[in-house]
């Protein structure tokens, strides 16, 4: 849908909706680890809707766009927000809520940038100027945060789904997985060299967006 659009059309599209699903996904994490005990990110003000709190100006801006304009491929990541699992009521079980907080807010957002779609293509026949670019970003938002959405479910620490893993997982097992941390993006890397990463994430996006799309009312 957007293979039509120029290099600076493509950055404008996704720039708003990358920044918040990157963004709005460390806020969930802040903000459930908060209600759950553990008010660090609250105090250091990282529960701000505020996107200039969380942008990390490598991973927020500078390798998001680098990538994309090299290889297609968008990724990037936010400050990640300050969790003490120590302070949560509940360690184990929380740390897995506190996780699942994130990829939960992209699925969330992933539907409100369909509304936007369909709002955009109600205004396209009257008011093309405001309608077709919102139809283009509403797409953009509902690719970026189905992505980021699996992509931080595979269950490999130090990512959402490998601390969801842990929580679900007995104790003694959790501690072995949980041992596995450092090695958590050699093995991305490992997966994304030799295409099983692609593998992995593509049905679960398509799943992601088509989910979205018929929440919305889009089809």
């Amino acid at each position: 849908m957007l293979e039509q659009l120029t290099i600076a059309q493509k950055i404008a599209v996704f720039a708003l909706p990358l920044i918040f699903g990157i963004t709005l996904h460390e806020v969930a994490h802040g903000w459930v680890a908060w209600k759950l005990g553990d008010d660090t990110a609250y105090a250091s003000g990282r529960l701000s809707l505020n996107p200039l709190r969380h942008v990390d100006p490598v991973g927020t801006l500078a390798l998001p766009l680098l990538m994309y304009l090299l290889t297609g491929f968008v990724f990037g990541w936010a400050k990640p927000v300050p969790v003490n699992f120590a302070r949560l009521h509940n360690p184990r079980r929380d740390m897995g809520l506190v996780a699942a907080a994130g990829p939960l807010s992209n699925l969330a957002m992933a539907i409100l940038w369909a509304l936007a779609m369909r709002i955009g293509l109600g205004l396209e026949a009257g008011l093309a100027w405001l309608g077709q670019p919102l139809v283009y970003m509403g797409y953009a938002g509902i690719l970026i945060n189905a992505f980021l959405m699996i992509l931080n479910l595979i269950p490999v620490p130090p990512l959402d789904g490998g601390r969801v893993m842990t929580a679900l997982l007995p104790p003694a097992l959790a501690e072995k997985y949980a041992q596995i941390e450092p090695l958590g993006i050699l093995i991305l890397l490992a997966l994304l060299m030799t295409g099983l990463l692609d593998w992995f994430l593509w049905p679960g996006i398509r799943f992601v967006m088509r989910l979205s799309a018929q929440v919305a009312g889009l089809g």
